[in-house]
């Protein structure tokens, strides 16, 4: 596994990014539940702020949770708030580069993971393609989401939501 702590910028995998594109705010949900998740979810904010075109504005506290529809030992989740002048698109390639750098493999659905990045909210669009849905479909049903979320902007997490997901486990860490 690479170290995402490095210092140097994160590979880019589409290129430049358009000059003059007014900044979007996104978050993304952060995790890891294989080898030391905890620098992996670490590495990865700062992974975040390496990337041409995003700006790591705000980073949640650390979290544990158990594995949902998923095995293995729990996780370790976050959420990041960013600035980013990509489009969706090619944010998620990009976060999709920070996993791989991070040792990520796919060979199931649901599998454990070295480290999972998913574009959460991407200002106010709404995406439905085969590669992406914004806002993240299954967000709302998650309190390893919704409780990272609501530390960083708790205007977006309502009472309601909070206590629809309080039956699920969650540990702060930091």
């Amino acid at each position: 596994m690479k170290a995402l702590l490095q210092t140097e910028p994160v590979h880019d995998p589409v290129g430049s990014q358009p000059q003059g594109r007014d900044p979007i705010m996104a978050f993304v949900a952060l995790g890891a539940n294989l080898g030391d998740a905890v620098h992996a979810v670490r590495g990865a904010f700062a992974a975040l702020g390496r990337i041409p075109g995003v700006r790591l504005v705000r980073q949640s506290r650390l979290y544990r949770t158990a594995p949902v529809d998923s095995s293995g030992p729990d996780y370790i989740n976050a959420v990041a708030e960013i600035t980013t002048t990509r489009t969706a698109p090619d944010l998620l390639k990009a976060l999709q580069t920070v996993e791989n750098d991070a040792g990520r493999e796919r060979p199931y659905a649901n599998a454990p993971r070295t480290l999972d990045l998913d574009l959460l909210i991407y200002g106010s669009a709404r995406i439905d393609s085969p590669a992406l849905t914004v806002p993240h479909p299954r967000m709302w049903e998650r309190a390893f989401v919704l409780v990272p979320l609501a530390n960083i902007a708790p205007e977006l997490v309502s009472a309601a939501q909070l206590q629809a997901v309080d039956h699920q486990a969650i540990e702060v860490l930091a």
